[in-house]
């Protein structure tokens, strides 16, 4: 089985830095789950409305689809809730492993308030926090963000096994 992880946290955490890192330190490639979402979703949210649960849900069988393949894969999703995960999980049809990025509100917002071009509206951070249900060490690797990117993608290599030869 092929090694699939599901790079999660809110909105401005560096899901998609960092899994652009491990992208190229694993030679596994990387998707954006964002751009599996709907054009309705993304419109909601660019209007500054949360999904709800039942936005959610055709979005992350998605997910899970493009996990479900045999091939590696590492994806960026918000997985916020333990629901998404268990969702996620059960659709891939096999082991995955989550990597949460974890930090504060205010070094988050201030993230997103330098970012450009992104639909997400710093409007729905605080809503991004309220439906996160922080992983376990029984559901995901934890990492915190409030450190340079190397370490971080190192952290997430050290427990992923490393660098595959």
């Amino acid at each position: 089985m092929s090694l699939r992880v599901v790079i999660m946290g809110v909105a401005g955490c560096g899901k998609s830095t960092v899994g652009a890192a491990l992208s190229e330190q694993l030679d596994i490639p990387y998707q954006d789950g964002d751009g599996l979402h709907s054009a309705e979703a993304v419109e909601k949210m660019r209007e500054g409305i949360p999904l709800t649960d039942e936005d959610r849900w055709p979005w992350l069988d998605r997910i899970a689809d493009a996990l479900e393949s045999d091939a590696p894969l590492i994806i960026g999703c918000s997985a916020l809730r333990r629901s998404y995960r268990d969702r996620i999980r059960a659709g891939a049809g096999g082991p995955v492993t989550f990597v949460h990025l974890a930090g504060d509100r205010d070094l988050i917002a201030s993230r997103m308030a330098s970012r450009a071009g992104h639909y997400m509206p710093l409007s729905l951070l605080d809503s991004q926090f309220a439906t996160l249900e922080r992983p376990g060490p029984d559901e995901a690797i934890e990492v915190t963000i409030d450190q340079p990117m190397n370490a971080i993608v190192g952290q997430v290599l050290s427990h992923l096994g490393g660098k595959p030869q």
